[in-house]
């Protein structure tokens, strides 16, 4: 078990006439080398939520436990759990600093007070994980593209060797093809390495391409924890919320309510073409038999 939280609550303004509930009695547990997908409307609390996974906040109530071990338990390392937490803010470019994409990189593990040799060991394996090869080492970091800075960025984090990387909006302001690089990068570390990743986002298409297991805030409450088929299966409940689900599941409703008997659990673009090929297959196929008699 990575993290789990239990009755995690926190309160904006605590005893001020602007009190405000941003997180009420969360509780989830999140597995060794998840993908989980992580949406609600603005001011849900997902953003809250993410913060108090690495300790950058702390809960008015409730526990937050991290590999068994209680992080507001006195004495907790707090250091020792941001390395092992990795949190990617929205626009991390916007962090950038350093004179070089290198330089960049090594910033993190320099700080923890590792050798020279091992922050660079650290860097280069990071930059390769995430498609920057050693042509980009002593580029500025400001002269790169979008999804260049943004992939700068989470190596950055990566150098820091999390076992959980959680990233806010990862894609927000990126090109068709700098998103696909981002989440094809975000795959590769779930699948090759076996990394726990968090991801939040507004892609209803992207979490149900990605991820294996949907969380879904409301009010600062959660409301959902599932896989995502079965949450998006509950698109009208998600709307209710401000939310939607993937645009496969509308056009398979649809079909459904044109009598078509496409299954209702389709959630992506290939899952229903596939679908569809199959029946119109079994149509072809019937129609050439009965031509043949």
């Amino acid at each position: 078990m990575s993290i789990k939280a239990v009755n995690l609550t926190h309160i904006y303004g605590e005893g001020t006439a602007f009190e405000q509930y941003a997180l009420r009695d969360v509780n989830f547990e999140i597995e060794d080398g998840q993908f989980i997908g992580l949406i609600g409307h603005t001011g849900s609390g997902k953003s809250t939520l993410i913060q108090h996974l690495n300790g950058l906040l702390k809960a008015t109530s409730g526990e937050l436990y991290y590999n068994g071990e209680n992080i507001y338990a006195p004495g907790y390392d707090m250091k020792a759990l941001r390395s092992k937490v990795g949190l990617v803010f929205q626009y991390p470019e916007h962090q950038l600093f350093e004179v070089d994409v290198f330089s960049d990189v090594c910033f993190g593990p320099k700080n923890q007070g590792l050798k020279k040799e091992e922050v660079e060991e650290r860097a280069r394996k990071a930059l390769e994980l995430v498609g920057l090869d050693e042509s980009f080492y002593a580029q500025s970091p400001f002269e790169l593209s979008g999804g260049q800075k943004r992939r700068v960025a989470i190596a950055g984090v990566l150098a820091m060797d999390p076992e959980v990387l959680i990233l806010d909006e990862p894609t927000a302001g990126l090109d068709p093809k700098g998103r696909d690089e981002i989440l094809g990068q975000l795959e590769r570390l779930h699948r090759d390495r076996g990394m726990t990743i968090i991801l939040v986002s507004h892609s209803m298409e992207d979490i149900a391409r990605y991820a294996d297991r949907l969380i879904v805030m409301n009010h600062g409450e959660k409301v959902f924890d599932d896989t995502p088929r079965n949450v998006f299966r509950s698109y009208k409940e998600l709307e209710s919320m401000g939310l939607a689900a993937p645009q496969v599941t509308y056009i398979v409703q649809a079909l459904r309510r044109e009598g078509i008997p496409i299954d209702d659990s389709l959630i992506t673009v290939e899952e229903a073409r596939d679908a569809i090929l199959s029946m119109v297959g079994l149509k072809t196929g019937r129609t050439e038999k009965k031509q043949n008699a």
